[in-house]
């Protein structure tokens, strides 16, 4: 399984990489809650997916990259996730935050902010919760030196915002390498998410401009 960023174009996933609906879920206060599972896309052994935004059949491209000029220049550092990240310290657990990574799926909002609940007694297993939702992989939680991950089959969810109402990234899960467009691969990670607005200034990983555009993912 690989997926392959081609210069100004789609992604080019191959190996059978199962595809589904990813929505986020949100309560009555609208807070990012919960992921929801919608429609699985056919099983192909490869096909290409849309990253300017332009696609009239999205998720997949349909060449209109080409029609808009699209600019997909990648400007994300080749740095580890760790290399990139920031560590803070509560009484049960360790978070690292890797801002450049966000994709503004707002989980770590929910039932107070991640960062204050690390400092809480108490609020560890909520805390790893929060940081466990982030599709990006920005937050990590950390008990005993070891990374606190969700156990994600290599798949790829095409994210719906239910709570912004907008179209979200492709989220990567399950450690599926991704190589940029000069051939070079970037660091394989559990959780990963990449921009399909067109409007990232962190190319290929989203940044949450889909959210500011209101992005229409379908």
């Amino acid at each position: 399984m690989r997926i392959e960023v081609t210069p100004d174009g789609p992604y080019v996933v191959t190996g059978s990489v199962p595809m589904a609906r990813q929505v986020i879920g949100g309560d009555a206060m609208g807070q990012s809650t919960k992921w929801i599972q919608g429609e699985e896309y056919p099983v192909a052994e490869s096909y290409e997916l849309c990253r300017c935004g332009r696609s009239q059949n999205k998720p997949y491209c349909d060449g209109s990259h080409e029609r808009v000029r699209f600019d997909g220049t990648e400007t994300a550092s080749q740095r580890s996730y760790l290399g990139q990240a920031e560590e803070q310290t509560g009484p049960e657990l360790a978070l690292t935050d890797a801002p450049a990574f966000c994709a503004f799926a707002r989980f770590c909002d929910a039932d107070g902010q991640v960062w204050k609940l690390l400092k809480i007694p108490g609020q560890g297993e909520t805390a790893a919760r929060q940081a466990a939702h982030c599709p990006s992989g920005r937050l990590t939680a950390w008990a005993s030196r070891a990374p606190i991950e969700p156990e994600l089959p290599p798949s790829i969810g095409i994210v719906e915002d239910e709570v912004a109402g907008v179209g979200g990234p492709i989220w990567v899960r399950g450690g599926i390498p991704v190589t940029s467009a000069d051939g070079q691969d970037y660091e394989v990670r559990n959780r990963v998410t990449l921009c399909r607005c067109g409007s990232s200034r962190n190319k290929p990983f989203c940044d949450g401009s889909h959210v500011t555009i209101r992005f229409a993912g379908a």
